[in-house]
């Protein structure tokens, strides 16, 4: 049965970031995950995770300044101290959460930069990150983004990200591989998600093309869960996606995955 987790950047978005959790466990959900949570004081969000009985499973590391349109600093040469510094913080914030995953955003390539630099770099960045990570028990993540979405991303498919996990030789660093992404820029989901599952510590989903629910775009996502499920993917499926409405009333694709006394309580049936 595939577990998934909500993410509490874009799931339930009514609602103050904080009080995402209670709103996760209620509608069924028993993990969360969320783009950053540097804003808050990390003791506070754990015991509000606690609180609601969810596990926190994966956030992003620092990805620069979110609101002028950076996507992640990991291949600009000209950052590397910064990046470091938030490797640091970032484990902190894991610690407080009890968090075993972080995920590393590799940011937009900036005007008049060599393949080389930009290679060396995030190459460098990676190794460092997972080594600081590996000493703490994090797996560290690495996940290409699509160009539509996000344009101008180094990291963009799914053959470039494993090449350049492999220049960075860490055992715990692992591919997160965002179906909504893939589906926009490689297509072949299933051949591509088979042939790389042991190499997969992270899945998110959304439907193409506006990014809603399951079910709300191309993707055949009932195939597509059955498959992972049957090639023993034990990992955390993240639903990433912006709801077409209020989060409550787009989860009808969810409750067959529930287990049955969290599908009761999310249709309100629970006694």
């Amino acid at each position: 049965m595939p577990n998934f987790c909500a993410n509490l950047s874009m799931l339930f978005g009514d609602a103050a970031f904080p009080d995402r959790f209670d709103r996760a466990a209620r509608a069924g959900f028993r993990a969360v995950e969320f783009h950053f949570p540097y804003a808050f004081d990390k003791d506070a969000l754990a015991e509000r995770a606690r609180s609601a009985g969810v596990e926190v499973v994966l956030f992003n590391l620092p990805a620069g300044d979110w609101e002028k349109g950076e996507r992640g600093i990991a291949c600009i040469p000209a950052r590397v101290s910064e990046f470091r510094d938030g490797v640091a913080r970032a484990i902190e914030y894991a610690r407080s959460l009890g968090c075993k995953r972080i995920n590393c955003l590799s940011g937009i390539v900036p005007p008049r930069m060599t393949e080389t630099a930009l290679r060396e770099t995030f190459v460098s960045n990676l190794r460092f990150a997972a080594g600081e990570m590996g000493r703490e028990g994090i797996t560290l993540m690495a996940e290409p983004v699509n160009t539509r979405t996000v344009p101008g991303s180094y990291l963009r498919n799914s053959g470039q990200a494993l090449a350049l996990m492999d220049e960075a030789r860490a055992a715990n660093l692992r591919l997160q591989y965002d179906i909504f992404h893939m589906q926009i820029m490689e297509g072949d989901l299933a051949k591509t998600i088979e042939a790389n599952i042991a190499r997969i510590g992270h899945v998110q989903i959304a439907d193409v093309p506006e990014r809603h629910e399951p079910g709300s775009g191309e993707i055949n996502y009932p195939f597509l869960f059955d498959w992972i499920d049957r090639l023993g993917y034990q990992g955390w499926i993240g639903c990433e996606y912006a709801p077409a409405g209020r989060t409550e009333d787009g989860l009808g694709w969810l409750r067959p995955y529930l287990e049955p006394a969290d599908a009761a309580l999310a249709t309100g049936d629970g006694t």
